[in-house]
């Protein structure tokens, strides 16, 4: 990304609100990449809380396994309108990618689902350590995207129950023979469902289709499943963008 006019400040997360004249400490993993980047005491470095905050401050600290800023500044991010991904369980590698850039693309939430296909895939990406590796990676990627807004992270679940948590608003299913997604009206927030390598049953679509979710397609390809829900996400973010109103019209 190309970043005009300012200078490259690491950016680093923070699990901790962030406040002026305050001081945060970093851990382990912080520490060794400040190490890694050659970072001293007193130069300036770029926090993000995943809520919305980000902010400037200056490293006063460095040791092995933790880090110290003083926070100077703090600017707080409005969110995005919402989009919401129900991705397949599925190869825990694969998964991990996709937690990645959805989280550069500003998902709002991210919740698997065990699809009936799930079941033949392995390594899967389920259980409570691989949420945490998950996390984590999320957590890194919105450092590396100085992102202001985390993804919240659900466990995975079954269908009626993804189904059941799914706000109103647009819902959408990936699906081949679906309309053309950028022909699709979408009001937020979006719900985006991806289904498993070798695609949903029937059944699952059908009840989708009974929970309000209406099948869209991205040109009729058939796609691997990180790919089709990076695209999806990509056109819906994309959409709403161009569908917000300019801040002359929000005053005024």
């Amino acid at each position: 990304m190309e970043r005009v006019g300012r200078p490259t400040v690491a950016t680093f997360f923070a699990p901790a609100p962030l406040a002026r004249g305050g001081s945060v400490t970093l851990g382990e993993d912080a520490a060794h990449h400040m190490r890694v980047r050659r970072l001293d005491v007193g130069q300036r470095v770029a926090l993000t809380d995943g809520a919305g905050a980000l902010a400037q401050g200056t490293l006063v600290r460095l040791a092995k396994q933790h880090a110290v800023v003083d926070v100077s500044d703090v600017e707080q991010r409005d969110p995005l309108p919402p989009v919401h991904m129900l991705v397949p369980v599925a190869d825990r590698d694969r998964m991990l990618w996709l937690a990645e850039k959805c989280v550069e693309l500003g998902a709002t939430s991210w919740r698997p689902v065990s699809w009936r296909r799930s079941r033949s895939v392995s390594p899967r990406g389920e259980g409570t350590a691989f949420q945490g590796k998950l996390r984590a990676r999320m957590a890194a990627a919105l450092s590396q995207s100085e992102g202001a807004w985390l993804p919240d992270a659900f466990p995975e679940a079954t269908l009626e129950r993804a189904i059941a948590a799914t706000p109103a608003g647009t819902r959408l299913v990936l699906d081949p023979g679906g309309s053309p997604l950028l022909a699709t009206a979408l009001v937020a927030p979006v719900t985006i469902a991806t289904g498993p390598e070798g695609g949903l049953e029937s059944d699952e679509l059908e009840r989708l289709a009974e929970g309000g979710f209406a099948p869209v397609s991205l040109g009729g390809h058939i796609l691997r499943f990180e790919t089709a829900a990076l695209a999806a996400l990509a056109v819906v973010r994309a959409a709403l963008a161009a569908s917000a109103p300019s801040p002359e019209e929000s005053h005024g």
